[in-house]
């Protein structure tokens, strides 16, 4: 019996190996290169760590973490889609559940519930956990556009009022937070980086 469920998740470990290969817009900080979704989580897992001081009501960190390290999964099948896409939608749930069913259906009974059942819960971004965890990842690609010039909002000509529109989700989680971004953004538009 144990013999079946560590094969169960050492075939989930195997799999989402993958991750590392899914190619983000943003880059990395100061840098040309592209990130890939592994490093996403694990930046955001870090960033929950030193920041969860500054999320606007008590969260459970843990949760937060498991949200933040398992939220992209989904892209090993449905793929990554840029914040800013003008052809497809952001919100691509169906194709995500899907992935997430078949992903999380490689553990055993139990962890394939528990993590369905977290994913869900960093979707629907209702709860505060799912709130601060939603706020790391709308703001790691801040961070990294802001440190390279504007990083993909000017190359593909994001104006200050869509990006203000895609990342004002940031101030459910931490107000902090947010008014650390409008200053980074205005930073930005002031020095005519990006325009409105």
């Amino acid at each position: 019996m144990k013999t079946e469920r560590l094969h169960q998740q050492l075939e989930f470990i195997k799999e989402i190996d993958k991750l590392k290969y899914i190619q983000r817009k943003t880059r990395l900080f100061n840098s040309n290169r592209h990130e890939n979704d592994a490093e996403h989580s694990w930046h955001l897992a870090v960033m929950a760590l030193i920041l969860s001081e500054h999320s606007d009501v008590e969260i459970d960190v843990l949760k937060v973490l498991k949200m933040v390290l398992i939220h992209d999964l989904v892209e090993i099948d449905a793929g990554d889609t840029f914040l800013f896409d003008t052809t497809k939608n952001h919100l691509n749930t169906e194709n995500e559940l899907i992935a997430a069913k078949r992903i999380f259906g490689l553990l055993p009974k139990d962890q394939k519930e528990e993590y369905i059942k977290i994913w869900q819960e960093f979707e629907a971004g209702e709860t505060n956990e799912a709130k601060f965890a939603k706020t790391m990842d709308r703001f790691e690609p801040i961070l990294q556009n802001a440190s390279n010039a504007g990083g993909t909002w000017t190359e593909f000509s994001i104006s200050y009022h869509k990006i203000i529109d895609k990342v004002k989700g940031i101030k459910l989680g931490s107000t902090t937070i947010w008014n650390y971004t409008l200053s980074l953004i205005d930073n930005l538009r002031t020095k005519k980086i990006i325009h409105d």
